[in-house]
């Protein structure tokens, strides 16, 4: 569009911005709250400053090296990364996007009409201004992607650590201090299930949110999980879950204390055999746990006992 046709849209951006961001207040409901508050008039002004580096990118001269593009794209995609780092979805800022569009363009598509813009050119303006939208809308869905796939490498990463603070028995104040970094609610109980990969990561959707996962942390290099807030009644369901994985289950302990259902899970899983489809229960094996607790005293008594022991035949 010609500078001169341009000119008179300019004029009227500080009245178009204010009418696209009351038509967004009542039309978007998640935004109504941010519009009305503090942020109103900052809004405000980046809808404005959108809709100038949109009339100045239809302006420039055919051909021109530098496209003023560029920040808007930014913005858009710094939006969209700041919606996700809000926890919301995309739904409320594509409307907006959209909603935008439409009474943007039904504005100055008026003011174009009255300094006498033929028909052709205002279709190529609707062209341009849907084709603005688009591209503002594809770089926030960019940010909010990213935005998504970073926390997520993030938090997977501390609840990693959390993990391994837990099966290595690090001190309770650091162990608590991972478990906020993680942003992770502790339990009342977790309960230590060794079991192969890929049954580790098929049951665990179906267990508390809070559940933790260590890939090759238990011998033979089996995964381990830690469940939450197993104990009681939900322990049957949790052998239900875990029926023909190959699991070995131990105590719903504190917690904090998860390492030591852990070892007795590692120790019951040397001297127990699966049957059937039933996962292996440590609490099915107390008696056999207590008498081997120490196999080295247990020999070491049993060589007493015979050393004491007269010989066949000997009276």
């Amino acid at each position: 569009m010609s500078a001169e046709a341009v000119a008179p849209l300019k004029r009227a951006l500080p009245a178009v911005a204010a009418h696209t961001v009351e038509a967004i207040t009542s039309g978007v409901p998640a935004y109504a709250r941010a519009f009305s508050g503090d942020l109103g008039p900052k809004i405000e002004t980046a809808v404005r400053a959108a809709l100038a580096t949109f009339l100045n990118l239809v302006s420039r001269p055919t051909g021109a090296a530098e496209s003023p593009l560029a920040p808007a794209l930014e913005a858009a995609y710094a939006l969209g990364r700041g919606e996700a780092r809000n926890g919301r979805s995309l739904d409320a800022l594509l409307a907006a996007y959209r909603l935008g569009a439409r009474v943007a363009w039904r504005e100055l598509a008026a003011i174009s009409v009255r300094t006498g813009q033929d028909s052709e050119a205002l279709a190529h303006f609707a062209e341009l201004v849907f084709a603005y939208i688009d591209e503002l809308s594809a770089a926030s869905v960019a940010g909010h992607a990213d935005e998504l796939a970073t926390s997520g490498r993030a938090r997977r990463r501390h609840l990693e650590r959390l993990a391994q603070a837990l099966l290595a028995g690090e001190p309770a104040q650091v162990v608590t201090a991972a478990a906020e970094r993680a942003e992770w609610l502790p339990p009342r109980t977790l309960t230590a299930v060794l079991v192969r990969e890929p049954a580790a990561g098929a049951v665990l959707d179906l267990l508390d949110a809070r559940t933790l996962l260590v890939a090759e942390a238990g011998p033979e290099e089996m995964s381990v999980l830690l469940v939450a807030d197993a104990h009681g009644s939900s322990r049957a369901h949790l052998m239900r879950l875990l029926a023909g994985r190959g699991a070995v289950v131990g105590p719903a302990l504190p917690w904090l204390r998860v390492r030591d259902s852990l070892e007795r899970a590692v120790r019951t899983s040397r001297f127990a055999a699966s049957t059937g489809r039933a996962p292996i229960d440590t609490e099915d094996h107390l008696v056999t746990l207590v008498l081997t607790a120490d196999p080295q005293a247990l020999a070491d008594l049993r060589a007493k006992a015979l050393a004491r022991s007269p010989p066949s035949g000997s009276r």
